[in-house]
């Protein structure tokens, strides 16, 4: 995580020392023959896909990417190969978010095998703060505000998400702007109706009460996806967090409540052919405008990509997901516990996000970037070259993986594919 002003990780920085590849698409024969013969074997490597923009264009499949996931499958329908999506996007839950990614992509996709940005909201990621040597307060978020008032603001259903990660006493933005008269000055010029507003007597009801929040503080600030209505979030978060989490109130010096931000991506790419402002053009809006108007500096916390702990965690759940792909029978001698892989292979199209993400990281992680999204370079990225770039920007760099020598976790250097 990045922390402003307060807190700081010690993170080793571990700089890339592989030169920059290219991809040769060629199949790997002893590969293709495992997968076929049905031969079961426990997979030596990972893989952790980034969506937007490697798998998806908006709500379209790039490339070759149904066929390149269903290459790792076997005929059984039984995964030969652990993957898993490693995303900053969200607004949704990781079981939704699998349901779409399933019926887009034509595979069986799992729950356990989404981890979005919000994702580390979730309380099962305190049973790895010990072995990271982590702040507990950080990590026990679902206990610390378990029962204090939080707002959650991003597109999608960022309440519901927090009340399935335990939080008991959490209301949208959408929600709590609506309970201050005039917090919104500009309200009476805005023609659309949002989704949340038309559904309010249904679904976020149900999942989240109302509260008396014109006379309880918020104690919490949850950016959980991309903010809609940028204008009325800025202004009501400026309010909440410099007034002591009680807009409207003189602040007297009260402490800023803590502020979370699910990711911290300049741009990303979506349907558009250009790239989009993310989550982290939000947080630049939003602290520079509260910067100007208050005395002390804003203060947050950002997670998802490119922190290592996210990395630490999806080679932790891939080590999960490993074991259930094959038989007990087939297990081999001495083999009780979860193993190690030997690599965990990172395909993202963000060098800022992706690439620097598994560089950090460090052993096992290999990124590989595409061209397929953000990045549109010639060449490798200068500051953040990845361990392998792929040539092509027509296929998905998923589509492409499957061709290499992965049984050994090896990719050959340039020099070895004659005409490139």
């Amino acid at each position: 995580m990045r922390f402003q002003k307060t807190v700081a990780f010690g993170f080793p920085q571990i700089k890339n020392k592989a030169a920059p590849f290219l991809f040769k698409y060629q199949a790997s024969r002893s590969f293709s023959s495992q997968l076929q013969s049905g031969q079961k074997r426990r997979s030596s490597f990972g893989i952790a896909f980034d969506i937007d923009g490697v798998i998806l264009r908006g709500k379209d499949p790039i490339g070759g990417s149904p066929q390149a996931l269903r290459r790792l499958y076997g005929d059984s329908g039984n995964l030969n190969v652990p993957f898993l999506f490693l995303t900053n996007g969200g607004g949704i839950p990781e079981s939704r978010r699998a349901s779409e990614l399933s019926e887009l992509l034509g595979v069986k996709i799992l729950p356990s095998q989404v981890l979005q940005g919000h994702s580390p909201f979730k309380s099962f990621m305190k049973r790895w703060c010990c072995q990271l040597c982590l702040s507990p307060p950080v990590f026990f978020l679902p206990l610390r505000y378990e029962n204090q008032l939080i707002v959650a603001t991003g597109k999608g259903e960022p309440a519901v998400v927090m009340s399935e990660y335990g939080f008991k006493k959490v209301v949208s933005l959408d929600e709590y702007a609506s309970c201050f008269e005039n917090i919104d000055p500009l309200a009476q010029y805005k023609k659309w109706t949002t989704k949340q507003a038309l559904d309010r007597s249904s679904l976020p009801l149900k999942t989240v009460p109302r509260y008396d929040v014109s006379s309880e503080t918020v104690k919490a600030v949850f950016v959980v996806s991309d903010p809609v209505d940028w204008g009325r979030d800025i202004q009501v978060l400026c309010d909440v967090l410099s007034c002591g989490g009680l807009p409207g109130q003189e602040n007297g010096h009260q402490p800023q409540p803590p502020l979370y931000f699910a990711a911290d991506d300049l741009e990303y790419q979506a349907a558009f052919p250009s790239n989009r402002l993310g989550m982290g053009a939000f947080r630049i809006a939003l602290e520079s405008v509260f910067n100007r108007i208050h005395y002390n500096p804003l203060e947050y916390v950002c997670f998802g990509k490119p922190d290592p702990f996210v990395f630490k965690n999806a080679e932790a759940m891939l080590k999960q997901l490993q074991p259930s792909y094959h038989s007990d029978n087939f297990k081999e001698p001495g083999d009780f516990g979860l193993q190690s892989f030997k690599t965990l292979y990172m395909i993202g199209d963000n060098p800022s996000v992706d690439v620097k993400g598994a560089q950090q990281a460090g052993h096992p992680w290999f990124s590989i970037l595409t061209r397929t999204g953000v990045f549109r370079g010639k060449r490798n990225h200068a500051e953040f070259p990845a361990d392998l770039a792929s040539q092509t920007i027509k296929l998905s760099a998923c589509c492409k993986l499957i061709f290499i020598n992965m049984m050994g976790s090896h990719v050959s250097p340039l020099t070895n594919y004659p005409g490139y």
